[in-house]
């Protein structure tokens, strides 16, 4: 009893650590839009991101066969290629807090394309869910104020509609075949970084500056924030229940959105403060109704 209670005790620790890890990953990101372009930074992240898994995966002695390529190809240009690039893309134009508000409304996509797919109906509590979030996106995408805005949050929206399709494609993965989560990952991130690497390559951009903040933002982002956090996160999954971990995690946008305001100078409008609290309670209804029901994969890393 005393282990496990020792056990579930640095599991929590360990959460707290990705949660402010992946929000302070936000402002990082937002820091080295004036250095590189967002296509050339993605692909820099995460071609050493999966290097860095492939390595973790050999000290593990994992097998290094890939799963069904197929899907796992479909989840790299979702989860990867499309979420991180879109995302990234939007904070060249919007402010940190905000796009990862926007960005973090997978779990409406989630449920909305599992109806789609998966043909697994939406509860009413899912619904009320969906609704509480649909109504705090127009109180921080302001569609009153104009047209100004809404790229970046087009962009940061469409990210986590990807994610939440990877999301979907993930769940049937492992459904079908059950690969190894931790070789699932670097699979799927090296068929997106691949796609990436060619993004950045074929799309126009500034010419790399770097400076001290850009090796900086490029190490954090790469080694702390998806290589290091995902390993934390897999330990997390294993000793707290999927509802907790993932409830948990609705801390990241929390987080990043009171990291930016500290460390960027972002305030809020009253407007987007209504908004994002409304987007938060909608994914706590979402998350609640979801635990019901069989449990979704990981969150963005």
């Amino acid at each position: 009893m005393q282990t496990s209670a020792t056990s579930t005790r640095i599991a929590a620790g360990a959460m707290a650590v990705v949660i402010t890890a992946w929000a302070y990953g936000w402002v990082v990101m937002k820091q080295v839009t004036p250095y590189v372009g967002p296509f050339d930074f993605v692909a820099l992240r995460f071609a050493l991101a999966t290097a860095l898994l492939f390595g973790v995966m050999a000290l593990r002695r994992e097998s290094f066969k890939p799963p069904p390529l197929g899907l796992t190809l479909a989840v790299g240009v979702s989860q990867t290629t499309a979420f991180q690039g879109l995302a990234q893309w939007a904070l060249a134009s919007g402010g940190a807090g905000r796009v990862s508000v926007l960005a973090y409304t997978m779990p409406i996509w989630s449920v909305l394309l599992a109806w789609w797919l998966l043909h697994e109906r939406p509860s009413a509590r899912q619904w009320l869910g969906i609704g509480l979030a649909v109504a705090g996106l127009i109180f921080v995408i302001e569609p009153w104020q104009g047209l100004g805005s809404w790229q970046s949050a087009l962009l940061a929206v469409t990210s986590g509609a990807c994610w939440g399709l990877g999301t979907v494609l993930s769940k049937r993965m492992f459904e079908l075949h059950r690969p190894s989560p931790l070789a699932f990952t670097a699979w799927q991130m090296l068929l997106g970084t691949l796609l990436l690497v060619l993004a950045a390559w074929l799309i126009p951009s500034p010419r790399i500056v770097w400076s001290g903040e850009m090796i900086y933002g490029l190490l954090y982002s790469a080694v702390l924030a998806t290589s290091l956090a995902w390993t934390l996160w897999t330990f997390v999954v294993d000793r707290l229940s999927t509802t907790v971990a993932s409830l948990s995690s609705l801390g990241v946008p929390i987080g990043a959105v009171l990291l930016a305001w500290a460390l960027l100078h972002e305030r809020p409008s009253t407007a987007e403060r209504i908004g994002i609290v409304l987007i938060m309670l909608g994914l706590l209804v979402i998350g609640m109704a979801s635990a019901r029901r069989a449990p979704m994969p990981n969150p963005p890393t």
